[in-house]
């Protein structure tokens, strides 16, 4: 008998230790295990959406990519499939079902092997939700998990947690929660899914990996199924329904990620916001922040086909030109290791070119466009819309802009009183210029036909694009260090050589930075710096930050006007001119031409009152040529002009003039002096600032 008592009370003893040192064990574990005021405040990290000035999602930023949904949000029969298939009993149990537990026992000692869980939902939320649980499968992560998911129910309702478990299970492809997941693999929102894509998308749970509808179809399809029949045999769907749905195909899987829209512009933004985020005290990748911008998505699109357009038509001219000489060509391509036929019909687009090779044997590009009053960007392109990468040469290129910079030197003409009819000799000048090596040498710059000739007004000068006059403005009239002091107030920050080539555009420029400038002219002499972002709101609509325009008078409204009708001489009757007798652009507008020496760039850059735009044609090696003729008329205008009429089109623009300044006067001049006329000279219509019109009699038609 007593031997008997002392086997109860020993019993006992074990047990009560046993369950003391459990019990210890158990808070140990729960140590690092969220409170109870984690709990409470779950906050997942959610996607920051990048929108359009005209409300079109361009692109989203992530680590996972998670769109938080409310439940009502969510299909009923995405409900019904993952309560179905997952956690039958989640709607009885208290956070673990001990039914479930008691079987995987069972199996896993009658098999000596780990072949069977008991994961509820709320265990698996748990698991999802908080890192220090750990997903081994051990005992230890299940004894958290268990202690978490009881926390879970105690805290939440079952709506709740179904709530948030389908906004942070993983389907894989880096999409977080079901809005992302019917977005990434059907291109739809979540309240849009069929019974089908919800039963297919529930099927990747137990490994999206595995079961991935874009790697692996025929698995996807046999999970979707056995969801179905489960949904079936539980009676979420009927016979007719479940039949229905499984004779669905998976031909409406998404294959590829889209870029998104305006991929370089949505990276331009990313950078800016990179550098905004601290000062905000935001994660642009976890934050679920709504960044709200000035692009114009119909203008993107405009721009896009414009410059591929283009890009077409100067590669074919690039290809020609190589296959044309053997030796430049074998050594762009490096013949000696790739194939001169692969090379060939890469080259023509047959199929993707070799990444060593892109930047000697591709045409590249970038387009930019503003607006006129604000520097809002409503257009950007970085590089070829076919060849996407992460360099932007709309803001991060710098090239020679050639002929482009000469309003620069006109400008600072214009605006130190210097009238349009002032004249200089078109004849040959000599330049000192550093070589390659840094040694100064030499130089007799020439026009572009190769011309010379007499006196040549400004307007003149500017109108046919005359190197030789361009180079004695600097020499004769102003001073580089003006002209470079004009560009700089004007937007250019890049650091331009104050010496007596800056007249031809020898310094590098940011493509932004010089469309900025031009826009500076149709803007009556403000200058207003591009931007890109309006505001910026947190996850709950609250706005943490708007972008104002930045505005600032850098040329009086006489001096703009004055450049502006010398630029539209540029478009209507000079190197610009095919804008209007081929391509069709009839709205008021200026702009200019530009090529470098040996055509290795071509710029035009232009405005209406509207929209000040640009655009450059190059290959990313300068030691590149486009060839011969490819200059700023053939090369690079026509994508502009494409895009300014079909722009304007679009928005509806009437044709508006250029506004004309009160000391703007209109005066009939000799067309021979450029003096005031007698009654026998032939005349001329010129516009001058009040104070700069001549005064004295032309001296050569007199009775």
């Amino acid at each position: 008998m007593k031997s008997w008592v002392r086997t109860i009370k020993h019993s006992i003893y074990t047990v009560f230790i046993g369950m003391v040192f459990a019990l210890a064990y158990i808070f140990y574990l729960s140590i690092d295990l969220p409170s109870i005021e984690q709990l409470e405040n779950y906050d997942p990290d959610l996607v920051t959406r990048i929108y359009s000035a005209d409300g079109i999602l361009l692109n989203e930023l992530y680590y996972e990519k998670r769109v938080f949904l409310e439940l009502d949000q969510i299909p009923q029969h995405m409900l019904n499939a993952v309560v179905a298939k997952e956690d039958q009993r989640f709607y009885d149990h208290w956070g673990i079902s001990l039914r479930d537990v008691y079987r995987a026992i069972i199996i896993n000692t009658v098999t000596m092997s780990y072949r069977s869980g008991f994961s509820s939902l709320t265990q698996q939320l748990a698991r999802n939700l908080y890192d220090n649980i750990g997903f081994k499968k051990t005992i230890t992560r299940k004894i958290k998990e268990v202690i978490t998911a009881i926390q879970i129910e105690r805290t939440y309702t079952k709506n709740e947690i179904l709530e948030m478990y389908l906004n942070s299970v993983h389907f894989g492809h880096g999409t977080f929660g079901v809005q992302a997941a019917a977005k990434r693999f059907f291109g739809k929102h979540a309240h849009e899914l069929a019974l089908d894509e919800s039963a297919l998308l529930v099927g990747l749970l137990p490994a999206p990996a595995r079961y991935s509808p874009v790697r692996h179809p025929d698995r996807a399809l046999i999970k979707r199924n056995v969801v179905l029949r489960v949904m079936r045999d539980q009676g979420y769907v009927t016979r007719e329904e479940y039949a229905e749905a499984r004779a669905r195909s998976l031909d409406n899987i998404q294959q590829e990620q889209t870029s998104g829209t305006a991929p370089y512009f949505t990276e331009y933004v990313r950078r800016f916001m990179e550098r905004e985020d601290d000062d905000l005290g935001v994660n642009i990748y976890r934050d679920g922040l709504k960044i709200y911008t000035t692009l114009d998505s119909r203008l993107q699109k405009i721009a896009e086909d414009a410059v591929i357009k283009s890009v077409q038509e100067n590669q074919k001219r690039l290809n020609q030109r190589l296959f044309n000489n053997e030796e430049e060509f074998s050594k762009l391509a490096y013949l000696g290791i790739y194939p001169e036929d692969t090379v060939k019909l890469m080259m023509a687009g047959e199929m993707k070119l070799y990444k060593d090779l892109r930047d000697k044997l591709l045409v590249q590009s970038s387009f930019l466009a503003l607006d006129t009053r604000t520097g809002a960007i409503l257009a950007m392109v970085g590089g070829r819309p076919d060849y996407l990468d992460q360099f932007n040469r709309a803001t991060q290129s710098l090239r020679q802009p050639g002929s482009v910079f000469k309003p620069f030197v006109y400008t600072t003409a214009v605006d130190n009183g210097v009238p349009v009819t002032k004249q200089l000799l078109n004849q040959p000048v000599v330049l000192n210029v550093r070589n390659a090596d840094g040694e100064w040498v030499k130089w007799m710059p020439q026009n572009y036909d190769g011309t010379t000739g007499g006196l040549t007004t400004i307007r003149e000068g500017l109108r046919r694009s005359l190197n030789l006059i361009s180079v004695r403005m600097v020499q004769e009239v102003v001073p580089a260090e003006a002209v470079k002091q004009t560009a700089r107030r004007m937007g250019i920050l890049t650091d331009i050589r104050a010496v007596d080539a800056i007249a031809l555009g020898t310094s590098e420029v940011h493509l932004l930075e010089i469309v900025g400038a031009y826009a500076t002219f149709a803007n009556k002499g403000v200058h207003s710096i591009p931007f890109g972002i309006t505001r910026i709101e947190d996850k709950y609509g609250n706005v943490l930050r708007e972008y104002k325009p930045r505005m600032e008078e850098v040329l009086s409204a006489e001096t703009s006007y004055i450049m502006t009708s010398l630029l539209q001489t540029v478009l209507d009757l000079g190197t610009g001119g095919s804008a209007r007798w081929k391509y069709h652009f009839y709205h008021p507008a200026a702009g200019k031409t530009g090529t470098t020496q040996g055509w290795t760039d071509a710029w035009f850059v232009g405005f209406s009152p509207y929209i000040a735009a640009g655009v450059w044609f190059g290959v990313d090696d300068p030691q590149v040529s486009l060839g011969k003729g490819s200059d700023g008329s053939r090369a690079a205008l026509p994508a502009w002009a494409r895009f300014m009429r079909a722009s304007h089109d679009t928005l509806g623009y009437d044709r508006k003039e250029f506004e004309r300044p009160e000391n703007i006067i209109e005066m009939k001049i000799c067309q021979v002096t450029k003096n005031k006329p007698t009654g026998l000279c032939p005349v001329e219509i010129e516009v001058f600032i009040f104070g700069t019109e001549p005064t004295k009699l032309c001296s050569v038609h007199r009775n």
